[in-house]
């Protein structure tokens, strides 16, 4: 790892970039603003945090307060963060996907001072709520103020554009320069840095509490994981930084290396800004990469002919030569050649679509299909998955960036241990470190439990349930299933997903789920069968391909019913599921489905921010719908 100089604090890290790694005059962010990408540097960004952090002390904030966001990713989030960050508060970033009385319960709980509102949309959403909340002083507004905005609804809290704020702030500097240097200095590892509301997929939100220490502790050990990322590098961002994983993943990671973050425009805009940016390190979920791999093999097969065979000998190519160099073989000259003509047929092709110099891609959230991960191996792209929960800071093990075993999350990052222990009779396996890696290692499966420098002080106002997941040796219990293979951390479920049939059959759903979702006809699916004698799935199909299999009107899918009952498109599906099913154990496999029309959505309440399904609230949904599929006719 080639880290210059020392922090200990998040404020510290984009200081010591200026003093030791970069001049101050370098770009640091790049956006997207009418039209053109512009670049900020450092300068700048700390100009505008130190003109926000006097204009926050003139108003009273002080260490220790608690200021929130909900905003999507920009240079604002930035700036913002970097200023609270300065003078000891703690950001407390809601996602805007939630509704409005989880933003409520949020900013009562965390006794939010001050919001930061990123949209007209979000700020309608917070004026609907905001005289509810009796500790919220400002609302400050990063978009151009129409004057009709506020609806006739006159907030308690002050209102004030982001402009105004940095205007405020830059005539008070003067005045306050030197209480924010010495408030700087008085940031401590072991203080708050954010509070990150979860639900996970049931209950009531709860604040986990991430220190300085947690969040620079964690990019120190994921860099030494993995000390390939230089300070040149360029991300991609538009995994939201509200999330624990793409603010250290992208955002600490490029604060301590001095590398440049881009904003993605949106999801939707994401494969054009990829074209643009020519990113070279980027974080994503395995949705994103399923979805890549499906369009890439879909246009270069359903067509047939030597467009077809040429990509197919392509990649074939590409996993023999994959597999030679990940044995620590060297490949036959003929093998080197053939893959040269591969990637000039072929794999350039597909990274072109990516900017044409994405060196890897992080993945996590979720768990990545192990043939989505060769496919990419196969190109020559780097997929590194991480594993972790907002309450390990988040990065608990990654994969090693020249030691690739697909299916697993990687090493155990250093100075932390992760055990195996039986979730029955509290018995550990084992205890992995960083320094006991064995490549050859394999050890029984049971909860993930891990103690160390990345688990949270704990859950705001909730003593309970902080003691509840750490034990009193330090331990926090994950709830994640899993065992170590080849040395390598591998994930199998969460311990509430496990469904046990009523003959007693374990099923762990997401395995299951992802050998279904190889299938290009399949966008989500949904594993039923707890307590239940056979499997059965909600299926949501590719919206893509079903319309084009069909030639269906965009009509079709905003029809009022929420189950498609059209026998050609579900026998369509029932192919696939068939196909898939033979790689399945016959008690895990898919007996009868419903196809649901439109996919789920955190804004319907069935997913968490980081994209899994909330099992008991789809459950209780769709309860009617479920019970059918025990009563109907069985699929074959």
């Amino acid at each position: 790892m080639n880290l210059k100089g020392e922090f200990s604090t998040v404020p510290d890290l984009l200081r010591n970039v200026v003093k030791n790694i970069h001049p101050e005059t370098n770009t640091f962010l790049i956006h997207k603003e009418d039209g053109l990408w512009k670049e900020i540097s450092f300068k700048e960004t700390l100009q505008k945090a130190d003109a926000i952090s006097a204009y926050l002390l003139c108003n009273g904030i002080k260490k220790g307060d608690r200021i929130g966001f909900i905003i999507d990713n920009s240079p604002e989030y930035i700036f913002y963060d970097q200023a609270l960050q300065q003078i000891g508060c703690a950001n407390v970033s809601i996602y805007p996907t939630l509704a409005e009385h989880e933003i409520e319960y949020i900013i009562n709980d965390a006794e939010i001072r001050c919001l930061l509102v990123g949209t007209p949309f979000l700020l309608r959403k917070v004026l609907k709520i905001a005289n509810n909340c009796a500790s919220l002083e400002r609302i400050i507004i990063a978009f151009p103020v129409p004057e009709k905005i506020t609806d006739g609804q006159q907030p308690d809290a002050g209102l004030i554009s982001f402009d105004d704020m940095l205007a405020e702030g830059v005539a008070l500097l003067p005045q306050y320069q030197r209480q924010i240097a010495a408030c700087r200095e008085a940031v401590l590892p072991s203080d708050l840095s954010a509070l990150i509301y979860t639900s996970g997929t049931t209950g009531i939100p709860k604040g986990v509490m991430l220190s300085h220490h947690n969040f620079i502790e964690n990019v120190i050990a994921s860099l030494e994981q993995i000390p390939v990322v230089s300070n040149d590098e360029t991300f991609l961002s538009f995994l939201p930084l509200s999330h624990v994983f793409e603010r250290t993943a992208t955002y600490h990671i490029c604060a301590a290396k001095g590398c440049k973050i881009a904003f993605s425009q949106s999801l939707e805009l994401l494969a054009r800004n990829m074209e643009e940016v020519k990113p070279t390190f980027m974080n994503c979920v395995p949705r994103l990469l399923e979805r890549i791999y499906d369009r890439a093999t879909k246009s270069a097969t359903q067509s047939g002919g030597m467009k077809a065979r040429i990509f197919n000998w392509a990649i074939s190519i590409g996993e023999k030569y994959r597999k030679e160099k990940e044995s620590g073989r060297q490949p036959s000259a003929l093998l080197s050649a053939q893959r040269k003509l591969a990637d000039k047929l072929v794999f350039s092709k597909i990274r072109a679509k990516t900017g044409g110099r994405l060196r890897a891609l992080l993945s996590g959230g979720a768990a990545l299909p192990k043939n989505v991960g060769e496919f990419f191996g196969n190109l020559n792209i780097r997929v590194l998955e991480g594993f972790g929960l907002t309450e390990t800071s988040p990065i608990m093990s990654i994969t090693e960036f020249n030691r690739q075993v697909y299916g697993t999350v990687g090493r155990i990052i250093p100075r932390i241990e992760v055990g195996i222990q039986d979730p029955d009779t509290k018995k550990i396996y084992t205890v992995q470190t960083h320094e006991s890696f064995d490549p050859e290692f394999e050890s029984p499966e049971g909860e993930i439990i891990v103690r160390g420098h990345c688990v949270m002080k704990g859950y705001w106002n909730k003593p309970e349930e902080t003691a509840l997941v750490i034990d009193k040796e330090g331990w926090f219990h994950t709830g994640d299933v899993g065992q170590f293979y080849r040395g390598n951390l591998k994930i199998t479920d969460r311990i509430k997903n496990i469904l046990v049939n009523s003959y007693g059959k374990n099923i762990y759903p997401t395995p299951v789920e992802n050998t279904y979702l190889k299938s290009g006809k399949i966008d989500q699916i949904f594993l039923i069968g707890d307590k239940r004698d056979y499997v059965t799935a909600i299926v949501v199909p590719s919206r893509e391909s079903v319309q084009e299999q069909f030639q269906l009107p965009e009509s079709f899918f905003n029809e009022s019913s929420l189950f498609i009952d059209d026998k050609e498109i579900i026998d369509w599906l029932a192919r696939d599921i068939k196909k898939y099913s033979n790689e399945l154990a016959k008690f895990e496999r898919i007996k009868n489905f419903k196809v649901k029309r439109q996919p789920f959505t955190m804004e319907a309440g069935e997913m968490t921010p980081s994209l899994k399904a909330k099992r008991k609230v789809i459950e209780k949904k769709y309860a009617a719908d479920i019970e059918l599929l025990y009563t109907e006719e069985q699929q074959d």
